[in-house]
């Protein structure tokens, strides 16, 4: 847990402390889409009406305005309180779509987008990734051609998170055909009640069917839904990438460690896991691991607010929590033995290992992020 540095740092924590004791809702036990949905639009709305709603936005905007210290503080007490995940069916919405629009969009977009977000009545999802298309964004093909003030949206996305949910998306097309690579993009707000819209959810290898592939079949799109300028979407979508790898992955990385303490209880209650010199020196290490991927994370967030860290830094956080994610819950499903292929729920062992085999794949392969590291943190030359 982060060290408290002032009395009113830890008068804040005992503050948040006390809200969460009191309003954070029990576990959701139906796992359908609606109830998925409605469940989180739910504890975003009680989130709002406490004033704990976009804690990190600008107060101008509808949020706390609070510091990175602050932040953090939240994030470590939501974790610890056993608070719904944030990497939930409104993670696009805080910490994509959001703080997207706050850096980039326009005046009408924000006043129109931003308190829906904040008081749970609008979900959002992601359309970045394509067939052939996944981590290279650089490469992706869906069309959308501009017609006077409409943009005409044509082509398929896929792994969309919650699409079948989701009223609106982040949509990443190719608004220049014959332009570079990374040029030539355009980063556009998507009302998934357009005509033209098909989504069919993806049922993955854990059961979950969360992931979804969106066909457009000449989608029209108002030309001012732009976030923005036209063919310049490659560093609107780098700034919503950044973002979800800030402080909000601090609650993702305690809710990791505090799985690791579970299994060390367990353990402990183990004469036989006692007595495994092998498995007690991977859980140490898992834990310290977990520790130091939260250091790491700690001073990026430091450098950051001193605008002397870069996007790419998060790549080393990223690539780090997605392994070593993978690492706690593989290790768990080995103990649960066959014990875990019988329990109940999303919340065993086994769903949780098979579930994060996407984690080195989703938001940039571990390759991908391997890659930036070398290049643009060591310098090394470009691979060819």
């Amino acid at each position: 847990m982060l060290a408290v540095k002032t009395t009113a740092e830890e008068a804040f924590r005992l503050e948040v402390r006390a809200w969460l004791a009191a309003n954070v809702p029990a576990p959701i036990h139906d796992t359908g889409p609606l109830a998925r949905r409605e469940y989180a639009l739910a504890w975003q709305r009680r989130q709002y009406e406490g004033g704990w709603a976009g804690i990190s936005w600008p107060q101008r905007y509808g949020g706390r305005g609070l510091s990175d210290d602050q932040q953090i503080i939240w994030y470590a007490e939501y974790a610890h309180a056993g608070a719904p995940s944030t990497l939930d069916v409104n993670f696009v919405a805080q910490h994509h779509a959001g703080p997207t629009l706050i850096a980039l969009g326009s005046e009408a977009q924000r006043a129109f987008h931003l308190p829906r977000i904040l008081r749970g009545e609008s979900l959002w999802c992601q359309g970045f990734s394509e067939p052939g298309a996944g981590s290279d964004l650089a490469s992706i093909q869906t069309r959308g051609t501009i017609v006077g003030d409409r943009v005409i949206v044509s082509g398929q996305k896929l792994w969309s998170s919650y699409a079948d949910i989701a009223d609106y998306q982040e949509l990443l097309v190719r608004t220049d055909a014959s332009a570079e690579r990374h040029k030539g993009l355009t980063w556009l707000i998507c009302d998934m009640r357009t005509p033209g819209i098909t989504v069919n959810p993806i049922r993955n290898i854990a059961g979950s069917a969360n992931f979804a592939a969106v066909f457009y079949d000449d989608v029209v799109i108002p030309l001012d839904q732009v976030v923005g300028a036209v063919n310049d979407g490659w560093k609107v979508a780098m700034a919503t990438l950044g973002f979800e790898r800030g402080t909000a992955s601090i609650a993702l990385q305690i809710e990791l460690q505090n799985a690791i303490e579970r299994l060390m209880d367990d353990a402990a209650r183990s004469p036989k896991a006692r007595s495994d010199s092998a498995l007690i020196e991977r859980l140490t290490l898992l834990w310290a691991q977990a520790a130091a991927l939260r250091s790491l994370t700690y001073s990026i967030v430091s450098r950051s607010s001193t605008g002397s860290s870069a996007n790419f830094d998060a790549s080393m956080v990223r690539l780090r929590y997605a392994e070593l994610v993978q690492d706690v819950h593989r290790l768990g499903f080995e103990i649960s033995g066959a014990d875990g292929l019988t329990h109940p729920g999303a919340r065993g062992w086994t769903h949780s290992y098979l579930y994060s085999l996407h984690d080195t794949i989703a938001g940039g392969t571990s390759e991908i992020q391997r890659n930036v590291i070398s290049e643009r943190i060591l310098g090394l030359p470009r691979g060819t």
